[in-house]
């Protein structure tokens, strides 16, 4: 960890605990609620739960990440308890596979040796490649099998409707804002990265700042809640 990564973990107090803690339990309590609504397709609300569950899958990923670098907690085994649950609800995601990776990412950012950088630019081909980084056959058979016990219970269209359907398209909103727009075409700067206009709103809703992605990479000792503020020093 740098001694950014570390200056800054400390300097966060109990408040990056509280916000992690916060995503996953509104994550939990939101994903009950939901699993046992009997919905209809013609309420407009079907479809704001759906974006909202995605928009709070996106939020445990990025708890994760965050714990990667060290800011979620400044206290170590907690700050990995925390990014190694968020992981885990985020369709069994392996924190510890998850972490070496990432530091390659920053370490050879848009490079061969980069695991999240595809050199075709192609959506696709590189959301592909994104993908299999990530997902592993274990992730498959245990959603799998988890689905198979929960659907004994509950609605199965509610399952894959606010289970399944928001964990998907969650990955589609972190590889677009958080990966391919970023690191897409040349960047001629230090940390070959992007990134969008200051606009906070719409950087917090379409991936918790991330888009602000060159102050990530400049600094990735600041947690996901405080990019707004690098940005503003660097306008």
């Amino acid at each position: 960890m740098s001694s950014l990564a570390t200056q800054t973990s400390d300097s966060i107090g109990s408040k990056g605990t509280a916000i992690a803690l916060s995503i996953i339990f509104s994550w939990a309590i939101l994903l009950v609620i939901l699993l046992r609504w009997e919905f209809s397709w013609d309420n407009p609300l079907v479809y704001v739960a759906v974006l909202l569950q995605m928009h709070l899958y996106t939020g445990l990923f990025i708890t994760a990440h965050d714990a990667m670098h060290g800011v979620v907690s400044p206290h170590k085994k907690l700050n990995h308890t925390l990014g190694w649950i968020s992981a885990i609800l985020f369709s069994y995601n392996f924190y510890w596979k998850l972490f070496p990776k990432h530091h390659e990412h920053h370490r050879y950012v848009a490079t061969d040796k980069d695991p999240d950088y595809h050199a075709s630019g192609n959506f696709f081909i590189w959301y592909l490649s994104f993908i299999r980084q990530y997902v592993t056959v274990w992730q498959v058979l245990l959603m799998a099998i988890t689905f198979n016990i929960l659907k004994l219970f509950l609605p199965t269209e509610n399952l894959i409707v606010f289970w399944m359907v928001p964990a998907i398209l969650s990955t589609l909103q972190l590889f677009y804002f958080g990966t391919y727009i970023p690191h897409k075409g040349a960047s001629d700067n230090k940390h070959h990265s992007r990134s969008q206009s200051k606009n906070h709103l719409w950087a917090f809703i379409s991936c918790y700042f991330f888009g602000y992605h060159f102050e990530h990479h400049d600094s990735p000792g600041t947690p996901w809640w405080r990019l707004w503020k690098i940005k503003e020093n660097n306008q």
